[in-house]
């Protein structure tokens, strides 16, 4: 029996990285794409496509390379993604739509290009959201307004594709520390993801990535990854208001001299 075959997009950065690695470590056949694979190890069971994600026709080729290569698509995972950090009176609209393009866009896009293949193995969407994804985070408009419509999407489609036998997931990390020190901000504000310095409890990748591998093997439908995910989940599902008011009241106390 072949090995089962699961695509990452943007699995070059530290996340990626760690998901591959475990699944390989299951024994997954592992596709990775990400615009830079330069530095990218060599790595048994792992093949990297060079792929601009928000690129509309990059993102089709190296799609359907993908399919023409592997019969057989068991899991896709819809890993990446950029932070935008800044108050939204600084936020121009082309940085604006260019979170969205990245975050949003590319993987609806992805969803479409695999949405046979994952029907015909009965296979699973995994979106790798945010805590963003589902509650107000100070300074970030852009982005947890993509993370949002992330969490829309695929929570939509998994009543369409219910019928398909097909699974979607949702991971909902708070701070992963891929990395810190080499944020690479630019001055609109978008960022590496997991650079942010205003984190709490951060979290390795690897620490992340056993988390939403055991949720994907237990078929949860949200996977809040680490102590702050799943405080936040909870208390954002409960009390809203309660949630923003702890949320200002940090920012608050972080701010005071």
């Amino acid at each position: 029996m072949s090995a089962p075959v699961a695509v990452i997009s943007g699995g070059a950065g530290g996340l990626g990285r760690a998901l591959s690695a475990g699944l390989r470590d299951d024994g997954w056949q592992v596709v990775i794409l990400d615009r830079d694979i330069a530095a990218l190890p060599a790595a048994p069971n792992q093949q990297a496509i060079a792929c601009d994600l928000s690129d509309p026709a990059q993102l089709e080729r190296a799609c359907a390379q993908v399919i023409a290569h592997y019969p057989r698509i068991n899991l896709v995972i819809y890993n990446a993604g950029v932070t935008q950090i800044g108050a939204f009176e600084a936020l121009n609209e082309a940085t604006h739509r260019k979170v969205f393009e990245i975050n949003y866009f590319a993987a609806a896009a992805m969803a479409r290009a695999f949405l046979i293949p994952l029907r015909e193995s009965r296979g699973t969407h995994l979106a790798i959201s945010s805590v963003a994804g589902f509650s107000p985070l100070y300074h970030r408009t852009a982005y947890a307004a993509s993370k949002h419509a992330l969490e829309g999407f695929f929570a939509s489609l998994r009543s369409e594709e219910a019928c398909h036998g097909v699974r979607i997931q949702i991971a909902a990390p708070s701070f992963i520390a891929t990395n810190i020190g080499h944020a690479e901000r630019q001055e609109d504000g978008i960022s590496r993801p997991g650079a942010a310095a205003d984190g709490v409890d951060y979290m390795t990748p690897e620490a992340a990535a056993k988390v939403i591998l055991r949720g994907l093997k237990r078929g949860s439908a949200m996977i809040p990854v680490g102590r702050i995910a799943w405080l936040s989940w909870w208390i954002q599902s409960l009390s809203p208001r309660l949630f923003q008011r702890l949320m200002e009241r940090r920012i608050t106390t972080d701010r005071r001299p």
